[in-house]
């Protein structure tokens, strides 16, 4: 489902840059306003025209899928996150792995070498 609104979303935003750049402007209009014409300012409104209907529409299928894919992205989110947190889990507490010649490892006959508790002193200065 949010592969196909993916795609559906990207055909739309290709449509919609198409419609709009194949659109006129509208920039005459309002500078002539400017220079004392009894025109409006934004220019004379006439019947919407073929492209300014697909512009409509393609701008609201725009908003649909939008919206859709940002709640869809949020429910996926959650999921991973909770895979996450699930992991984090696992690293916190090691495991216990026993070492090789681990204190379990020690034969018997042998004693553990230990390190001596005191260093050796130093020897006096001579005089």
């Amino acid at each position: 489902m949010y592969i196909l609104i993916v795609i559906v979303h990207l055909i739309v935003c290709l449509i919609l840059m198409g419609v709009v750049l194949l659109q006129s402007g509208k920039g005459a209009e309002m500078g002539a306003a400017f220079g004392g014409s009894s025109q409006t300012i934004f220019g004379s409104r006439g019947a919407a025209t073929f492209l300014s209907k697909l512009t409509v529409g393609a701008a609201v299928l725009f908003m649909i899928t939008s919206l859709s894919l940002s709640v869809l992205s949020r429910e996926r989110s959650v999921a991973s996150s909770v895979v996450d947190t699930e992991k984090k889990a696992e690293e916190v507490v090691p495991k216990q792995v026993p070492v090789p010649g681990g204190p379990d490892k020690i034969p018997a006959d042998k004693p553990a070498a230990s390190a001596p508790a005191t260093p050796p002193a130093a020897p006096a200065p001579a005089k």
